[in-house]
């Protein structure tokens, strides 16, 4: 018997992702990376991010879309490959 399926995180929260806060403090951990992530992308493509820091634009795409929590080495990548802070802080929720 395999894992029961859980919820995403723009499944946890408001339409639209992820503008709107949610009411579930996990998916408000992931909404606020997200949010972070799109500020540190500065505008930039999904491609030419995911190619800057090293990993699949799919990736990037379903974490981005809320369809997916980023696992450890995703939030890694990204901080590393963006030199930016993307995890939010206790004291930003």
């Amino acid at each position: 018997m395999g894992r029961p399926m859980r919820q995403s995180p723009a499944e946890l929260t408001g339409e639209p992702w992820p503008d709107v806060p949610s009411a579930d403090p996990l998916a408000e951990v992931a909404r606020q990376f997200v949010v972070n992530l799109r500020a540190a992308m500065d505008g930039r493509s999904i491609r030419s991010v995911a190619a800057e820091v090293g990993m699949g634009n799919v990736t990037l795409l379903t974490v981005l879309a809320g369809k997916a929590w980023p696992d450890l080495a995703t939030i890694a990548r990204l901080e590393a490959g963006l030199n930016a802070e993307l995890w939010p802080r206790r004291d930003d929720h």
